[in-house]
């Protein structure tokens, strides 16, 4: 159960189903994003003790020295441990941490530990993201059992959210540049730590992010983004690749989603890439809706808006994600390098999805942890259908600079149950990613990935 003394006060009044469907708020509640709440919604002010300080725009330059194409240096490089949990001390910091992060000192009680830094609220994003987020605010709505938006473009959907759909679509639509290529891969390491790097080569269309984007014309098109990805090693599956086309309004046309096998050497129609489909060569460790903390139409699940709550959460994980760390320096035996994990304190929202009586999933609840200044999914915990902690998922975000935005560099799912993990996004070996690639339509097609899974 969730800690209900950790809740901060003001949750109470927020702490409503989502099977009703809210719409906009008024002006007056959206004049607040420019006074009291920041543009993405988050409380400008810190906490009472100051251990959150007060928001005052996130990180505005990136340090000197760094040029586009360079993995992401540390901003904050004096900064030092405060304290470190460990399985001995963790009972002290219970209120902190959510029923997963806990269970983890409890599985691997003499290895997992949090170095916890002082907190530094460097998500930023740029102005027009900020002025599209409060136009959003009072004109856009859900769609019927919020299985879609209406009416937004560009910035956060829902900056005062009133449901857990609302906070869940912020989290999907979290602005992330206008489209981008990367390189990188996964592991999914045996309880030994023995492991192989699946590589993958992925290209992102965003179409809701494009700068100037009109709400009415994204409703014509029904696209939010395109996504293809293409498996660049080991070779035996190398050539494998995958095309995603995710819709605005799912109700009028659910995600399109095709494979190219290289055996077959043919491009096949995927309607099972979504939900609780294995995700692509993940040895059974992640949902394909894990992918990204959560991706995909949200109607199999009713979704409650809990409030919101102090935690610990990674935090500008530079060093995870820096090119001086080989991939063997992270992977090890039952989860990643803690030494190399950066924890702060941070406002979350908390969601909690639950899975509906006529639908099914291996995941029957879900409870999401949200970073109030990026939205971005920072843990969540995941239930199994005996209502055991299966699966805790962990994001590790770093700041963007070129773009700006707030992202994970690394995605951690670990599966309680089998002591196992799988790392997402592994890319400190590989070419950092290119956020002013210029990607067109054409090349997210199926005769496009027919041709990238040929080469």
């Amino acid at each position: 159960m969730m800690k209900k003394s950790t809740l901060l006060s003001l949750a109470v009044s927020l702490a409503v189903s989502s099977t009703a469907v809210f719409a906009k708020v008024s002006s007056d509640e959206a004049a607040k994003l420019e006074s009291e709440l920041t543009p993405m919604g988050a409380v400008r002010a810190g906490n009472a003790d100051g251990s959150i300080p007060e928001w005052t725009g996130g990180i505005q330059q990136a340090p000197a020295g760094y040029t586009p194409g360079d993995h992401h240096p540390d901003p904050y490089p004096g900064d030092k441990v405060l304290y470190t949990i460990t399985a001995q001390n963790v009972s002290e910091y219970a209120d902190l941490l959510t029923p997963g992060q806990i269970k983890l000192f409890e599985t691997y009680p003499d290895t997992y530990k949090m170095n916890v830094y002082q907190t530094r609220r460097s998500a930023s994003y740029p102005q027009h993201v900020y002025d599209e987020t409060i136009k959003n605010a009072t004109r856009t709505e859900l769609i019927e059992q919020g299985n879609g938006i209406t009416q937004a473009a560009v910035g956060i959907p829902f900056p005062v959210p009133q449901t857990g759909l609302e906070a869940i679509w912020n989290h999907i639509l979290r602005y992330r540049g206008e489209g981008l290529t990367r390189q990188g891969g996964q592991a999914a390491p045996t309880a030994g730590g023995d492991f192989t790097y699946i590589g993958f080569d992925e290209q992102l269309m965003l179409p809701y992010n494009v700068k100037g984007a009109n709400p009415e014309e994204l409703q014509k098109t029904n696209i939010l983004f395109k996504f293809k990805q293409k498996v660049s090693e080991p070779a035996r599956i190398a050539g494998t690749a995958l095309l995603v086309h995710e819709t605005m309004d799912q109700i009028k046309t659910p995600r399109q989603a095709w494979t190219y096998n290289t055996g077959q050497r043919r491009v096949r129609r995927a309607p099972n890439v979504a939900y609780d489909a294995p995700g692509t060569a993940s040895d059974g460790l992640r949902t394909t809706d894990d992918f990204d903390m959560y991706n995909g139409a949200p109607d199999r699940y009713t979704w409650t808006l809990k409030g919101k709550q102090e935690l610990l959460i990674p935090y500008n994980d530079y060093k995870l994600h820096s090119d001086s760390v080989k991939y063997d320096d992270i992977i090890q035996p039952g989860h990643i390098n803690q030494d190399l994990v950066r924890y702060e304190k941070h406002r979350v929202w908390v969601v909690e999805a639950n899975l509906k009586s006529d639908t099914r999933h291996i995941y029957k609840k879900r409870v999401f942890f949200i970073d109030e200044d990026s939205w971005q999914v920072a843990v969540t915990d995941i239930y199994d259908n005996r209502d055991e902690l299966y699966r805790v998922g962990v994001a590790h975000g770093i700041n963007y600079y070129e773009v700006p935005t707030q992202w994970s560099t690394l995605e951690v799912f670990h599966d309680i149950q089998a002591r196992r993990y799988i790392a997402i996004g592994l890319d400190n070996e590989a070419n950092m990613y290119d956020f002013d690639a210029k990607l067109k339509d054409k090349s997210f097609t199926p005769a496009a990935l027919r041709r990238e899974g040929r080469r």
